[in-house]
């Protein structure tokens, strides 16, 4: 069976339903298992696979370990058997400690994401539930309402008032109208109005629809085939690939020298191969992959715990960089439970006809579910019985308001709720008294006072019509005119308890709070006021329509609240802060908020928000609050800071090392340390960077935002790897000019100074502070302890033999302890004096 790849929107529907075996009550559960298995995963592109077999096979794909296994092979296959089996064997244990912890970081964030799955409601054995998204096969019955994904391509079976946004598809600004039809089988897409698209997503009114194709096979995988999926890099991705090709350049360079220098010193050919690859394993940085996946998957089970779900690792490094974040203020800022205060007339006094024509409109309406009707639903009760229903204009982001046609007898009306300004501009008259009515532009003046005032105090207010229609009349936008104004509904949010601390926090953490908002600036600044938000300065959504891009990216900085917006200006005021060398955050849940969450460096959602809104944003709040975005920044920065220290530990005591043996290579009679040497060295030192992701973080790296800086940690690179290079070549002015040691001795000497220095350096450099001012993590003290035991005792045990090393002179000992308690307070001071001059 293949999906049906027809003109389906010119085929009756019963025909499609035909062909695809399908039946209005949808599929049954075992018919959709089997469909499942033919049809594939309801997917753009394959999961990544990330399977124990994948993630093993991954931790050797290197080219530098695949020819070190080559030449690995090569030893063997000339009888070195004892070298050979401990260069594999090193390799193998290094690449399974990567895999153990890439698989459980791996699992961790799998389970992170199950929690904020898209899914979809689809009637299932005469059933409707929800099920997710990647599970819809064609056939099946799915029932959308407003802020729905769309999750195939489908063909409308029943539909009531509906909208879908195409724009992604299509380009076309508007929503388009849905109905159920029959269309020519040459219809353009934008005009296909019987279908709705994978990808898109429906504004308003209901559908109910029959998925004819999925994955690939729909519009939008034909199109996102021939595009890059991939999401932009942020500035932490961009700088760890620049810093990966950086090390890699150098590491290149100096192997092909080393080797070159050495086979013209006549050294033996495959030992020098063999040490030039070892040196290679040892400068790059080949656990960084691994050590970042582990931090972020870390830092993101840790978020989970403060109720921040990252559905996207690499935005934990923008999350915690954001120095402004944008939202609206209703259930972020305040309570999110909408209230009614009062109706009232023109006259600005108490009427129940305005509430009973509120209530009838919010009773009625099914467009989609939201806080205001459900508030006046809650406000009073009122016995509806012998109204009727009788037709819906849908809510929409352009009109701003509702309207529904009800019966009741032998009077017929059509009643209209929404934004004041909105609900006037279709009304020639106003009601002054029950039955008596005069021309609106007679008390416009008094109206706007009213509003005011009601503003002032902080009060959300809307505006109440109402028509008389002929009997049997349905409605269409095109009878929202000549209406009645009756009054005025005036409803209340209050600020949550701890608003003024959450927002001082944040302050605290480097963080601006812009409120982005629909309400009109009175009522904006009422509310910056209870939230104890002083000298607000606020830009209208008239305001932004004035003023140029360059004019906004000068104003933009200065501005708090931005109030009386539209939709499309969100997107346009973050993406001025953007251009301002801001990392902004935007914090929204609702239909209209999906292409300013793309614009943002961190698109951020509630797990209660719409579809659209979830789908588009990289880390989703499992509470609508504020102060759970203060504790996910802070570990968002907490991740960043130990990500930072592995990349600090690689450029300085491991590339100093190395750097330091390929230059002594060149002058002295043999290799420093045998390849088996180098990875073990390698290998020991990797024990304590692996319990970064546990560590500890001074308050400092916390209070401010940071961001990438290549620059400075090619600074640290050089100042850091010089310090570790000058007490490298005192060890080696030691061992072989004071203490005469011969091959075995100076190399154990040297295993054993670079080690120790390598491992105690990280409780050094992980920290701005003094060591001893900063405690480490528990794990990371733990593995350097053990670390630096396992380094001392080695020589002096059979083991130590095998790798080449021998016994050293208390004496020696003694020495070696001076040097490295020499390069730790060589580190401190450069480390003070670093940080003075380079601001990181």
């Amino acid at each position: 069976m293949t999906q049906d790849s027809s003109q389906f929107w010119s085929i009756p529907l019963s025909e499609i339903f035909n062909k695809l075996h399908a039946a209005r009550g949808g599929l049954t559960t075992r018919d959709a298992e089997k469909r499942l298995a033919i049809y594939g995963v309801n997917r753009l592109k394959p999961k990544k696979r990330s399977d124990a077999f994948t993630l093993l096979v991954a931790q050797f794909k290197s080219p530098i370990i695949l020819i070190l296994l080559f030449a690995t092979g090569l030893s063997l296959f000339l009888h070195n058997v004892v070298d050979a089996s401990i260069i594999l064997a090193i390799v193998v244990i290094s690449g399974l400690l990567g895999f153990w912890q890439e698989r459980s970081a791996t699992n961790a964030v799998a389970k992170l994401l199950a929690i904020v799955q898209i899914k979809a409601a689809v009637l299932r054995d005469g059933n409707e539930k929800e099920i997710p998204v990647e599970e819809i096969v064609p056939g099946d019955i799915v029932i959308l309402n407003a802020g729905d994904i769309v999750p195939g391509d489908c063909l409308l079976v029943e539909s009531k008032d509906a909208f879908a946004d195409e724009a992604m598809l299509t380009g076309e600004t508007y929503p388009v109208e849905k109905e159920v039809s029959l269309l020519a089988s040459d219809t353009a897409l934008a005009q296909r109005t019987n279908t709705v698209w994978m990808g898109t997503h429906i504004v308003s009114g209901n559908v109910k629809a029959l998925v004819v194709r999925t994955g690939k096979e729909t519009e939008f995988g034909k199109v996102s085939e021939r595009l890059t999926l991939k999401a932009p890099e942020t500035d932490f991705e961009h700088g760890i690939r620049r810093f990966g090709y950086f090390l890699g350049e150098v590491t290149l360079i100096l192997v092909v020298i080393i080797f070159a220098i050495n086979v013209y010193l006549q050294r033996p050919v495959l030992d020098s191969f063999l040490f030039s690859l070892a040196l290679a394993v040892g400068l790059t940085p080949q656990l960084l992959p691994a050590i970042i996946s582990i931090n972020l998957a870390h830092g993101a089970k840790k978020m989970a715990k403060k109720k921040v779900i990252v559905k996207r690792l690499a935005s934990i490094e923008n999350f915690g960089s954001m120095n402004i974040i944008c939202c609206d203020k209703t259930g972020t800022l305040t309570e999110g439970t909408v209230k009614v205060d009062s109706a009232l007339d023109v006259n600005g006094v108490k009427s129940e006809k305005v509430f009973l024509y509120a209530y009838l409109n919010a009773q009625y309406e099914t467009g989609f579910s939201n806080p205001i009707d459900e508030a006046i639903i809650k406000h009073k009760k009122i016995d509806v019985t012998g109204y009727v229903k009788k037709d819906e204009i849908p809510y929409d982001f352009l009109r701003k308001r509702l309207s529904i046609a009800v019966t009741r007898d032998s009077g017929h009306w059509m009643v209209t709720k929404g934004a004041l300004t909105n609900v006037l501009e279709v009304c020639s008259k106003a009601e002054i008294s029950e039955g008596n009515t005069v021309a609106i532009s007679s008390l416009r003046k008094k109206i706007q006072k009213h509003f005011e005032v009601f503003s002032d105090q902080g009060f959300r207010t809307l505006g109440v019509a109402y028509k008389t229609l002929a009997p049997g009349s349905l409605i269409s936008k095109n009878d929202e005119k000549d209406m009645t104004f009756i009054g005025f509904l005036t409803l209340f949010d209050p600020p949550k308890a701890n608003i003024a601390d959450t927002i001082a926090g944040l302050k605290k953490l480097g963080i601006s709070l812009k409120i982005i908002t629909g309400d009109n600036r009175l009522v904006a600044a009422s509310m910056s006021k209870k939230m104890e938000l002083s000298d607000t300065k606020i830009l209208t959504g008239a305001d932004l329509r004035k003023i140029s891009d360059g004019a906004l990216l000068r104003r933009v900085g200065g501005t708090d609240v931005f109030a009386e917006t539209e939709p499309n200006q969100k997107e346009r005021i973050i993406l001025a802060m953007r251009k301002a060398g801001n990392v902004v955050g935007y914090m929204g849940d609702g239909i209209n908020d999906a292409s300013a969450l793309h614009a943002a460096d961190v698109g951020i959602s509630v797990d209660s928000a719409a579809d659209v809104a979830k789908d588009a944003a990289d880390i989703v709040l499992l509470d609508k609050d504020l102060g759970v975005l203060i504790e996910g920044v802070r570990e968002g920065r907490m991740t960043f800071a130990n990500t930072l220290k592995y990349v600090f530990m690689a450029t300085s005591a491991n590339f100093g090392n190395m750097f330091s043996m390929a230059g002594v290579s060149l002058f002295i009679p043999f290799l420093p340390l045998l390849p088996k040497q180098i990875l073990l060295t390698n290998l020991l030192t990797d024990f304590p960077e692996m319990t970064i992701a546990t560590d500890s973080v001074d308050e400092e790296m916390v209070n401010h935002p940071r961001r990438w800086d290549i620059k400075a940690i090619r600074k640290f690179m050089i100042t850091f790897g010089l310090v570790s290079s000058v007490f490298d070549y005192l060890t080696f002015g030691l061992l072989l000019l004071v203490l005469r040691a011969n091959e075995t001795q100076f190399r154990t000497g040297w295993f054993v100074e670079s080690v120790i220095s390598a491992s105690l350096i990280v409780l050094v450099i992980r920290s701005r502070k003094a060591f001893f001012r900063s405690k480490p993590g528990k794990y990371l003290l733990i593995a350097t302890i053990l670390i630096v035991i396992i380094t001392i005792i080695l020589p002096f045990t059979p083991l130590g033999a095998i790798f080449g090393f021998s016994s050293l002179s208390l004496a020696t000992c003694f020495y070696l302890f001076l040097i490295i308690l020499g390069y730790i307070v060589a580190a401190e001071i450069t480390k003070t004096f670093f940080y003075k001059r380079v601001k990181f």
